[in-house]
Parts: C-alpha cells; sequence; structure tokens
C-alpha cells in the first residue's frame, strides 16, 4: 500500500452572507437582462446564470430588492410603451394595441422563467402577486387606464362592431379578438372587472339601442315575414361574431336575451296581429305553413311569445267553427257537411300543430281545447256526429277497403273525443243505428261492429253495452224468423188439402226492450190480414219462449202492398208499393171506400195526428202521388180534408219506394196541435228536431238525472261523510266519460236526494253530507 493519502477530510465550508453591494451588483445584471429580453436581445444572455442570480438573492433573503427592482423596471418600460400609444392616430390604434400586449406577454414569459425561483417561495410567503401576474397587473394599471388609450380602444371596438352590424367592410376580426381577449386576460390576472366595465357594458348597451332602433324602423317598411328572416339573420350574426371575437361566455347569455328581447318579445304581438301578413293573417292561407313555422322557429327563442302564436291558433279555430255552426242554424249546411268541415278544419289545423308548431305539445292541446269550446256549446255536434256517422255506414262507406274504413272511423273518432256529451252522441247513434238494422240498410256489419269496437276502446264496455246487445237482437231475430219459416212451411203442408186463401207473410224483429230506443206511441189499428198473422206468430214465439211478453211497434217497420190502378181491364197497371207500416194501414183502408177525411182515417187507424199527416202527405207528393188531397197547397189544414185514391197513378218502375217527408214539411197552420207531436216521430222526427236546436233530448236529460243520482249514492256509500266541493269533484270525475255535468245540475240531484232520506246535513257544517244507510 502507497504511503501517499487517497482520502482528506475537510471541515465544512462557512456560510458567507451577501452584503448589500453584492445583491446590487447582482440586481444590476439582472435589471440589464430585463431591459435586453425588452428589447428583444436575449439571444446573447444565459438564461441559467440568470436563474442562478435570482436564485441567490432569494436565498440570501434579497427577495425584496429582486421583486420590487423587477417591478419598477417593468413600470418604467409599459411607461414608455404608454407614451407611443398615446400619440398613435385611431386608424392604427387597435394594431398597436394589440402589438404591445403580444409582446408584453413575450416578455413576461421569459422574465417568469428567469424568476420561477421567486415564484415558488418568496412570492407565497410574502403574499406578493407572481411575476407574470404582476406584468399583466402594472399593463393595465399603466398602459390601460392610461386615459388616451382605454376610451379610444373601446370605441374602436365599439365602432368596428357597429360597421359590421351596418354591412360595411371591417378591419381584420383578428385585431379585434385580440383586444378583447387583452381585456379577458387582464382582468382574470387581477381578479378585476375591467372586461365587463370597460367594455362588456358598453358593447350591450350599444347593442340593445342598435337593435331597438333598427327593428322598429324595419318593421314599420316591410312585412312580418320579411321581418322574421330578418331578425332570424341578426340572431345568427350575432352568435357567429360572438364566437369570432371570442367573446366571454358570460357576454354571450347577455347578449343573446338582449337580441332577443329587442327583435322578437317586443314585437311579438305585432307579429302575431299584423294585417295581410301576421301570424294570424297566415293562419287564413292554407299554402303558408312553412312561412307560419318560421315564425314559430323565432318566437320560440322567447317562450313566453309563443303564447301570443297559441292564441291566435286557438281564435281561428273557434271563429271557422263557429262560422260552421252559424252555417249549420241556417240550413246552408246539413248536419254530415258541418260533421266534414270539422274534419277539415281538424286535418288543417292538425298539421299546423305538427308542422309550423314542430308538433308542440301546448299548442295541441289548445287546440283540442278550442275545438272543444265551440263543439260543446250546445248538443248540436253530437246529433250531427250522429247522422253523419249514419250516412257513412249507410252509404258513404260502400265499395271502401278495411283500411279505409278504419280510417274514416278514426276520424270520427277525433271528433267524438272532443264531445263533453258523449251520453246525447249514444242517444241519437242508438237511433240511427236502429233504423240501419232493422231496415237492412248498413253497408257492412263489419263496418258497424268495427265502429262500436271504437267506440268501446274510447269510453269503455258500460258506454256500448246497449249497442252490442242490438247486434245480438238482430242474430237472434234471424234465428227466429228462419224457425218460424220452418214452423209455417210445415203448417201449410198439413193444410194444403184444405181451402182458404193465401195468408199475408210478416217477417219479425224481436227486440230486448232496454237495448233499442223507446217510442212509447200506441200500437195502431192494423188490417185484420196483419193481426192474424201477428197472431200466429205470437201464438209460435210465446210457445217457445214462456214468461215472455210481446209489445208490437207498429210505428216502426214496413209493409209491400201489390196496388192495381187504371180504370178498365185493359188500362190496369198493378204496381208493387214499398211503404211503412202506418202507409200501409192508410191505403188498405181504400179498399173499401174511395174518398176519405182525416177525420175518418185517423179514426180508424189511431195513427197519432202528427204522423198521420206526415204519412198522407208522402203519399200525395207529386212524385208518388197515389192519393190525391181535396185542398190546395202542401199542408192538412183541417179533419174535413178528403183524400181520394187516384187511379190514374203511373210509374215506370214496376216496384215502387213511397219515401216519407221530413217532420217540417208536415207543419200545420190550423189548431190541429201538431207542436206537441215530436216526441212520437221517431228515429228522423227525433234527430231533425234536436239539431236544429241543439237542446239535449229530453230522454238524455232524464237519463242524466239518475246516472248523477246513482254516482252521488254510490260515492257517499263508499266515504260515509265528505264536503260538498269534495263530492262535485268526484262525481264529475266519474260521469266525464258519458257527460260533464255542471255543479248546478249536480246540486239539484243532491237536495232530491236529501227530501229523500238518502243523504243529510251536517248540523255543524252545512256543507258537508252523511249518508243515511
Amino acid at each position: 500500500m502507497s504511503d501517499k493519502q487517497k482520502f482528506k477530510i475537510k471541515p465544512f465550508r462557512t456560510f458567507v452572507q451577501m452584503d448589500a453591494s453584492g445583491a446590487d451588483q447582482i440586481w444590476n445584471s439582472l435589471g440589464d437582462a430585463i431591459d435586453e429580453i425588452h428589447h428583444r436581445n436575449a439571444s446573447s444572455l444565459s438564461f441559467e446564470e440568470l436563474y442562478r442570480n435570482a436564485y441567490n438573492l432569494v436565498l440570501h433573503k434579497h427577495g425584496d430588492l429582486l421583486y420590487s427592482g423587477v417591478s419598477d423596471r417593468l413600470a418604467t418600460h409599459l411607461l414608455e410603451t404608454v407614451q407611443r400609444l398615446a400619440d398613435i392616430p385611431d386608424s392604427s390604434l387597435l394594431e398597436e394595441m394589440a402589438h404591445a400586449w403580444s409582446e408584453h406577454r413575450i416578455t413576461m414569459v421569459m422574465v417568469r422563467d428567469i424568476l420561477m425561483y421567486m415564484d415558488r417561495t418568496y412570492v407565497p410567503q410574502n403574499r406578493r402577486r407572481p411575476v407574470y401576474e404582476l406584468g399583466l397587473h402594472l399593463f393595465r394599471t399603466t398602459v390601460w387606464e392610461h386615459p388616451r388609450v382605454q376610451p379610444r380602444v373601446t370605441q374602436l371596438l365599439l365602432d368596428a362592431v357597429a360597421s359590421e352590424r351596418a354591412g360595411l367592410l371591417t378591419d381584420d376580426r383578428t385585431l379585434l379578438k385580440q383586444n378583447i381577449s387583452m381585456l379577458l386576460e387582464l382582468g382574470a390576472a387581477d381578479a378585476s372587472n375591467v372586461y365587463e366595465r370597460d367594455f362588456e357594458t358598453l358593447f350591450l348597451g350599444t347593442t340593445q339601442e342598435f337593435y331597438h332602433r333598427e327593428s322598429l324602423d324595419f318593421l314599420s317598411k316591410n312585412t312580418a315575414i320579411d321581418y322574421v328572416a330578418k331578425a332570424q339573420g341578426r340572431l345568427d350574426e350575432e352568435k357567429v361574431r360572438a364566437a369570432a371575437l371570442g367573446l366571454a361566455q358570460t357576454t354571450e347569455g347577455p347578449l343573446q336575451n338582449i337580441v332577443e328581447t329587442e327583435l322578437i318579445e317586443r314585437h311579438a304581438e305585432n307579429l302575431v296581429k299584423m294585417e295581410n301578413s301576421g301570424f294570424a293573417a297566415l293562419l287564413k292561407d292554407e299554402t303558408k305553413v312553412e312561412q307560419l313555422r318560421d315564425m314559430y322557429d323565432l318566437l320560440v327563442r322567447v317562450p313566453s311569445s309563443v303564447d301570443f302564436l297559441r292564441d291566435a291558433l286557438s281564435e281561428r279555430v273557434k271563429t271557422d267553427g263557429s262560422a260552421l255552426i252559424a252555417d249549420q242554424e241556417r240550413g246552408q249546411a246539413d248536419p254530415p257537411a258541418f260533421v266534414r268541415g270539422v274534419l277539415k278544419m281538424r286535418d288543417r289545423y292538425g298539421n299546423v300543430v305538427s308542422t309550423a308548431f314542430r308538433g308542440e305539445k301546448r299548442a295541441a292541446k289548445r287546440l283540442r281545447e278550442s275545438f272543444e269550446d265551440f263543439l260543446n256549446a250546445d248538443a248540436r255536434a253530437a246529433s250531427c256526429l250522429a247522422i253523419y256517422v249514419d250516412e257513412l255506414l249507410r252509404t258513404g262507406l260502400k265499395g271502401a277497403t278495411e283500411a279505409e274504413v278504419t280510417a274514416e272511423l278514426h276520424k270520427v273518432i277525433l271528433v267524438f273525443r272532443y264531445l263533453s256529451d258523449k251520453d246525447v252522441f249514444e242517444s241519437y247513434y242508438k237511433q240511427h243505428l236502429a233504423k240501419r238494422l232493422l231496415n237492412n240498410k248498413s253497408v257492412s256489419d263489419e263496418a258497424e261492429r268495427a265502429m262500436v269496437s271504437q267506440l268501446k276502446a274510447e269510453c269503455g264496455y258500460q258506454f256500448t253495452s246497449k249497442l252490442e246487445g242490438m247486434f245480438n237482437d238482430m242474430r237472434i231475430s234471424r234465428d227466429t224468423r228462419d224457425a218460424y219459416n220452418t214452423h209455417k212451411k210445415a203448417q201449410q203442408a198439413r193444410q194444403a188439402g184444405g181451402s182458404g186463401g193465401k195468408s199475408v207473410d210478416i217477417q219479425v224483429d224481436v227486440l230486448t226492450t232496454g237495448y233499442w230506443p223507446s217510442q212509447n206511441v200506441p200500437p195502431c189499428t192494423l188490417p185484420s190480414p196483419v193481426n192474424e198473422a201477428i197472431e200466429r206468430f205470437s201464438e209460435f214465439y210465446l210457445e217457445k219462449h214462456t214468461g215472455r211478453k210481446l209489445s208490437w211497434q207498429t210505428s216502426t217497420g214496413s209493409a209491400e202492398l201489390r196496388a192495381t190502378f187504371g180504370t178498365g181491364p185493359n188500362k190496369y197497371r198493378r204496381h208493387d208499393l214499398c211503404v211503412s207500416t202506418y202507409q200501409m194501414c192508410i191505403l188498405m183502408l181504400f179498399n173499401e171506400k174511395a174518398s176519405l177525411t182525416l177525420g175518418e182515417i185517423r179514426t180508424a187507424t189511431a195513427i197519432p195526428d202528427q204522423e198521420l199527416r206526415r204519412h198522407l202527405i208522402s203519399l200525395c207528393t207529386p212524385k208518388h202521388r197515389i192519393l190525391r188531397k181535396g185542398s190546395k197547397g202542401k199542408a192538412i189544414t183541417s179533419d174535413s180534408d178528403t183524400f181520394t185514391f187516384n187511379a190514374d197513378f203511373t210509374s215506370k218502375m214496376r216496384r215502387v219506394r213511397v219515401p216519407l217527408v221530413s217532420m217540417k214539411e208536415t207543419a200545420t197552420k190550423g189548431p190541429a196541435g201538431a207542436s206537441g207531436a215530436a216526441g212520437a216521430a221517431g228515429a228522423d222526427g227525433a234527430a231533425a228536431g234536436d239539431v236544429s236546436g241543439g237542446a239535449v233530448p229530453a230522454n238524455v236529460e232524464e237519463d242524466r238525472r239518475h246516472l248523477v243520482e246513482a254516482a252521488i249514492v254510490r260515492i257517499m256509500k263508499a266515504r260515509k261523510m265528505l264536503h260538498h266541493n269534495d263530492l262535485i269533484a268526484e262525481v264529475t270525475k266519474q260521469l266525464s266519460v258519458r257527460f260533464v255535468p255542471s255543479p248546478q245540475f249536480i246540486k239539484k240531484r243532491l237536495e232530491s236526494l236529501i227530501e229523500r232520506e238518502y243523504l243529510e246535513r251536517e248540523e255543524n257544517d252545512r256543507r258537508m253530507y252523511t249518508y243515511v244507510a
């Protein structure tokens, strides 16, 4: 091993505190370096050495010297910058400002890198601004807030935006974006509101003033359609401009609100009511759906403004609906035409809601409420709809495919949903259905059952139970007729060897009283051969169904008579007359006597007066003049009016159907008192009278009384005790499927139940009801 030592232990190097002169010397070199950086001569600098010098100053407790020196040096350079900017003309100020800001940011990034150690230790310990933020703070206080800089730059920015809005070419948007970005960064650096204070407030104010003035001027000189296009374009422009200029997100919301307020909210009502081009005027034209949609797309930006559009739609529907009702009242449109008009309105305005309103639910609700408003003014709509369905199921759907039938019936249900008096529709529908079934006038059984199925799906089983019972009666009646024909043929075979003329053939429909519309018309006096046929059928039927009772409805039904006309053997003409039961009874009297008076016919037949006049006039019409009326004019004036068999009647057809005239044509001027006979007119008469007046039929009114009372008792039996308002609400809810009773109507039924001791009032609270078991 060599004697030379390989390791030597030395004492720790003693720490030498940097004195003030040494610190000043180091700071001077750093200050010179900052100057060089500011003048863009940083290529000759050693950033490692500068970093170490700054590190040593902070380490030796000279951080205050370094921080204050940097602040002073930066302020000095910024003073030079602001003096230069203050003298620059407006034409170059934005560009120079953007350049000065860019240069200052580059300088601060370099200075921050040199002083990184100070930012990490000295700044947080002494609660000072970081170097970069210090530089931005000094830029704001020294450069931006200079009285010759800030007001001019702000005004130039606002002028540039105003020029863009006026359609003039402006400088590159990059300059505007750089200046606005400067304000945003300056405000973020020291939590000042420089952007909001010096730009945003003024920008939003000038924006509001500009669009307030422009919107008034443009709307006064152009149509609403043109204004919508202009406003939409402006809104899009502002959105693009906000993105291009880099406006703060906190500005975009207020900016949009201001533009929408000035362009949309302030003029929404005018856009709707404007003559010839407003939303309300466009609704009158079926071809303007796209313009309506554009207006909706604009106003939907301000949700409260859409209320004006919905109100206009509602008023238009109600106006058109009132016009339909007026036409129907004046007799210019029959009930089917009224319903077709409603369906046309539904298609048209339904398209407006789905297309122009983009299928908005609130608009669809207002549309439904508007239809309900004019359709439920009285019971007219329910009766008209029933007649329209009757026309469809008689002839309107002839030759239609299953899909077409379903589509037409669905349209009916759309109108049906609007009706609050669904029980009135049921009453009329049942009358017409009875006539179609009894007279075999339905276009098809499938269509009839499809309609009942639609009603069942809409209102439930109880609503259609009687209608389904009517179909069941017809099916059973067909089986009964077949059985009776077999029975009659067997009897005729047994009696083949006997003498006697041929008996009258009758075809009977046996109907359940509760299912079918009640006529309450006393039976008339039938001819003897018909009575004999009735007795034979009754004997056959009651043998099979003991305990039942047959009540013959002579006010309905039809008959075929073989009549001989002419005055000589070679001039006789035979026709088969298809007539009603009443007409058959009248004509059979003329086999015994050639001429009869009204009084004699009434006595012999016992037909109600109003129906007798109607059937007699039907036999005296010019086209089917089977009888001759002694008096002149259409009306029958007195009981002494005579009727004579017309042997000269001719027709090209061998089989002649004699139609009944309407009830209106039977009006009399004499004292016969026919006004009270409408209730016995059967389905046709009731429908005709109620359609014109729109009143609820008496039988429906009676049913409503029973339904309301039953609902009250049912509810009170379950609840035992209930307040008046709660009871009204519960009854209305339960009965709304059939009709909507008024509170006054329910109150009357409550009083009736209290009188009959089903309910009683509480002594302490007269609006509280108790069920009496």
